[in-house]
């Protein structure tokens, strides 16, 4: 029979894993689901309002990522009325090696489409809104921005993460005072 100690000390680390599984949940969406990041197809012409609309959870943390062939297309991040009127000119992020990963840093309205002629036009452009508890909204956000004679525009997403070429980072760290406590129970 197990020593009340070592109950003790088991459901602690129980508990710890339970509370650090919840804080680091983020997830890496494809844009267009298998489709991937092209002009929609006759079959299927609403693919990234229909993918908005199932991945309506996006969170502060999560990614997307679009999946393209780097010599035919690009991504671009534009403003609402850049969307509405597939303007390419001055987009606010600018990508095209083919693997474009967007980490969300913030709640808001973020508006997408190809940098290619013509793809805007043929609705290759994708809405998403991110609220602080990952909640979907169809409003869109009010048509007032920046003046035009003095453009800015907030930084909306973060670095790509890059690994270092040392050995992988565990999974899960316990803190070194945590772990003191339980080892102390255990004695």
């Amino acid at each position: 029979m197990a020593s009340p100690k070592l109950n003790l000390f088991c459901t602690l680390i129980v508990l710890f894993l339970s509370i650090q599984s919840k804080v680091v949940l983020c997830s890496i969406y494809q844009v267009g689901g298998l489709a991937a990041w092209g002009i929609p197809s006759s079959s299927n012409p609403k693919v990234y309002i229909n993918w908005a609309t199932k991945y309506h959870g996006l969170k502060i943390g999560d990614s997307i990522f679009f999946l393209y062939p780097p010599s035919q297309d690009s991504v671009i991040q534009v403003t609402k009325a850049s969307y509405d009127s597939c303007n390419l000119k001055d987009p606010i992020l600018f990508m095209n090696n083919g693997n474009s990963l967007f980490n969300i840093t913030r709640a808001g309205n973020f508006y997408f489409t190809s940098g290619a002629d013509g793809h805007c036009a043929k609705s290759q452009k994708l809405h998403i809104f991110v609220s602080g508890n990952g909640s979907f909204v169809e409003d869109d956000e009010p048509a007032s921005g920046p003046a035009a004679s003095a453009p800015t525009y907030p930084t909306v997403f973060g670095a790509i993460p890059v690994q270092g070429s040392s050995a992988a980072a565990p999974l899960l760290q316990i803190p070194a005072l945590m772990m003191a406590a339980a080892i102390a129970l255990v004695m």
